[in-house]
């Protein structure tokens, strides 16, 4: 299920077009190796959910039938760009063989051009966002830094069993929800929305990242690798322990005398199962439900919300939730 498919903005498609074209436009170089490169993952297409936020926000201004200004849609550009070059970078990490269905930057080239099409991509994004000024810069160039400090924290805790919940949300809300909220508040930034709104935005932006996170880490216990694009249980085999999997841990000793340890050969199907037992993945789903009431709540913080556009936002959250149905 793609989460913007029922969006009530009618200009969404058409500026989500603006955003693609932009994207394309964005890294266009000499180089035709690297152009091919950087395109890679543009051209396997995505959910764009973070640029549709950054759409939203600027929706507010131009009211929910306008299409937004090419700033906003250069705003929404440059946080994707953020994104895709994150997800080069992981892919390395995680030693990934499918992104989006196809193969990853790395397996179908190198690690080092996986790594060096990540930096091209956040150089892009740099660039776009010093020619939108001074403030976009800055919070683009913080927002790198949080994705970089929550990717190191979740390093820090592989294949460990005592990984407690307060250092997964750590983690999560650096290397996802920071981006999620950055996505929000670079609309609302270039349009010179006042500060109660930003803040709301940027507030509504993490807490539906979170709950974006953790809906993923159930998904990659439950869900095909058809479904997901990508090999399903990645991060039971990585040491990556999500909040199902802390929640499990905590009811069962044979998942625990499992774990600890890179996982052997025939083994995984079980531990999944083990994973997904006693409730952990709907106490983790309960969770997710948590923040996405905490989005909603942000949402009031924002008084002069156009009602279509606020409306539209909390049925993103709720769809974002649906993808575990």
């Amino acid at each position: 299920m793609n989460p913007l498919e029922d969006l009530n903005l009618p200009p969404l498609a058409a500026d989500l077009a603006r955003v693609e074209t932009g994207l394309r436009e964005s890294v266009v170089t000499r180089d035709r190796f690297l152009a091919d490169v950087a395109t890679h993952l543009i051209g396997a297409g995505g959910k764009r959910i973070r640029p549709a936020l950054t759409l939203s926000a600027g929706y507010l201004a131009a009211g929910a039938e306008k299409p937004v200004s090419d700033d906003v849609v250069m705003g929404a550009v440059a946080v994707e760009l953020v994104h895709l070059g994150s997800l080069y970078h992981d892919d390395v990490i995680d030693e990934a063989e499918t992104r989006r269905g196809v193969p990853s930057v790395n397996a179908r080239w190198s690690n080092i051009m996986a790594i060096l099409g990540g930096d091209f991509l956040l150089a892009r994004a740099s660039g776009i966002a010093a020619d939108l000024g001074q403030d976009v810069a800055a919070l683009l160039a913080w927002t790198i830094g949080e994705l970089c400090r929550g990717q190191v924290s979740e390093l820090q805790h592989l294949f460990d069993v005592g990984r407690t919940e307060e250092r997964y949300y750590s983690a999560i809300e650096g290397k996802t929800a920071t981006l999620f909220g950055t996505a929000c508040r670079v609309g609302g930034v270039v349009l010179g929305l006042p500060a109660p709104t930003l803040e709301a935005l940027t507030d509504f932006g993490r807490q539906i990242g979170i709950c974006f996170q953790i809906v993923d880490d159930v998904l990659d216990l439950t869900s095909t690798d058809e479904d997901l694009g990508k090999p399903s249980g990645q991060d039971l085999v990585e040491g990556v322990y999500t909040l199902p999997v802390i929640y499990a841990l905590e009811e069962s000793p044979e998942l625990r005398g499992r774990l600890g340890r890179p996982l052997e050969r025939g083994e995984l199907a079980e531990v999944r199962r083990l994973a997904s037992a006693n409730g952990a993945t709907e106490a983790a789903l309960d969770a997710a439900r948590s923040h996405a009431q905490k989005a909603d709540a942000a949402l009031a913080g924002a008084v002069d919300l156009d009602p279509d556009v606020r409306n539209t936002l909390r049925l993103l959250s709720a769809n974002l939730l649906a993808r575990s149905s």
